[in-house]
């Protein structure tokens, strides 16, 4: 029996729709978050990643508008209070530092936390001129 994973379901669920939507954009998505790795397999990956530094769940490689790449954070449910603040976790907290950086650095970057919302995000990206 599989394990219930509702946020790479998101993720299969929008990886499909780019490539029907968009066959030609190049993306990529995340796959570690949804892999249980070896405790060696948990090292090596530890030596070739940037400390601290939070992956976003898809990585779209066209430039946009003043922007070098659009990167989402896929959730399954909003990471914000109603008040607009970041939930107290360090693993939000530590995407939301990546989202922040990657803006500054000229990407479009943001958490999303639906299929339909992810999709505007996208199609909202890709209309840029």
């Amino acid at each position: 029996m599989s394990k219930n994973q509702p946020e790479f379901d998101l993720q299969k669920q929008v990886c499909r729709w780019i490539n029907i939507q968009y066959p030609k954009v190049l993306f990529m998505s995340d796959t570690i978050a949804s892999v249980k790795l070896t405790p060696q397999q948990q090292l090596r990956n530890k030596k070739i990643q940037k400390l601290d530094f939070k992956l976003p769940d898809l990585l779209i490689f066209e430039p946009k508008g003043n922007f070098s790449g659009l990167f989402i954070e896929l959730k399954v449910k909003s990471p914000f209070k109603k008040n607009g603040e970041i939930f107290k976790d360090e693993h939000l907290e530590g995407q939301l530092k990546t989202i922040n950086d990657l803006k500054s650095k000229g990407y479009y970057a943001c958490f999303s936390w639906s299929f339909d919302m992810t999709i505007s995000i996208i199609n909202q990206y890709m209309n840029l001129e």
